[in-house]
């Protein structure tokens, strides 16, 4: 599975695994290193350069830049500087960002689907070589040009709402799915961003990656354990309810809400069963991550990127068998 293969890493590893991760991860063939942009942890931009420069050909997706916390000048600023330096191995990805990070911040994310509309043609327009004049609902960019020059990077949104998947398809190179999607969720997705790209007067294709929480151990209980709490962090969101639904999993997100914010984590693993965790993650023995990576990629992903991996033997145990 390697070659159509992404590692996520989250932001919250220490910059030694994150190399040793990275290294790990071009020894077995995995194609993207998705780092995550979320508040309060490592920062994406310099640890996707460490990683670049550690690696020879692993790529770097900077995973759901949000312009809530960057505008977009900067981040395409950041991912034109990276790809300069490492030419043809940079991925950028736009997204609204976590609610609750947001939040914790005092930052309030209003308009979404205009805001990262906008994002995206900025960023578009600017690694395109463009001197720009953008006058936006949210964004203003009056006749400057990247000092880079022009740059092919692709843009991707991340998205999970109809109307943001729909927008993916319309003006994005990808759609990002985060995890915890379960592929019943997953191939719901992906209908609507094939919606929108049915309506780009371009007639590209669009890159479908998708982000799923993975864990394997002989004894698949343990496995299922080390995902209760990424999942529960995931799944408490209200967002989720369709998910949930599609996939014809029960869980009360109101308890898991209320039990996460306490850190009552006894109560937080009891409410995310194990069939909560088979039905949401690639979790168990080999055999059966590999057969529910196996149902991902059926339901027409073109990535998968795998999260939740914190060693480079179980990287290679999962990618390479």
């Amino acid at each position: 599975m390697a070659g159509d293969t992404g590692l996520v890493l989250l932001g919250g590893e220490p910059p030694a695994l994150v190399r040793e991760l990275a290294v790990a991860a071009e020894r077995c063939g995995v194609a993207t290193a998705w780092i995550a942009c979320h508040l309060f942890q490592r920062d994406p931009v310099a640890l996707a350069a460490m990683v670049l420069a550690a690696t020879e050909r692993l790529g770097v997706g900077l995973m759901s830049m949000s312009p809530y916390l960057m505008h977009p000048v900067y981040a395409t600023m950041a991912a034109a500087t990276l790809d300069e330096a490492f030419p043809g191995r940079v991925q950028l990805s736009f997204g609204v960002g976590a609610p609750r990070d947001l939040a914790a911040a005092g930052i309030a994310g209003p308009h979404p689907l205009a805001t990262l509309r906008e994002a995206v043609e900025i960023a578009r327009r600017l690694l395109g070589g463009e001197t720009i004049a953008f006058h936006g609902e949210r964004f203003r960019v009056a006749g400057r040009r990247l000092a880079s020059g022009p740059r092919q990077i692709p843009i991707l949104l991340a998205a999970s709402g109809p109307r943001m998947l729909e927008l993916a398809g319309r003006i994005a190179d990808g759609v990002l799915l985060s995890g915890a999607g379960s592929p019943q969720f997953v191939a719901w997705s992906l209908d609507r961003a094939r919606r929108g790209e049915g309506e780009a007067a371009s007639g590209r294709s669009v890159r479908k990656v998708g982000v799923v929480w993975t864990s394997v151990d002989d004894e698949p209980r343990r496995a299922h354990d080390r995902l209760r709490r990424n999942l529960a962090f995931v799944l408490r969101g209200g967002h989720h309810a369709r998910n949930l639904a599609l996939a014809g999993t029960r869980l009360d997100q109101a308890a898991l809400a209320d039990a996460y914010a306490r850190e009552d984590w006894r109560t937080v693993e009891a409410i995310v069963t194990d069939a909560v965790v088979t039905r949401h993650a690639a979790s168990g023995n080999l055999d059966q991550v590999r057969e529910a990576v196996e149902h991902y990629r059926a339901v027409g992903l073109d990535e998968i990127a795998v999260a939740g991996i914190t060693d480079a033997p179980t990287l290679h145990r999962i990618v390479s068998g």
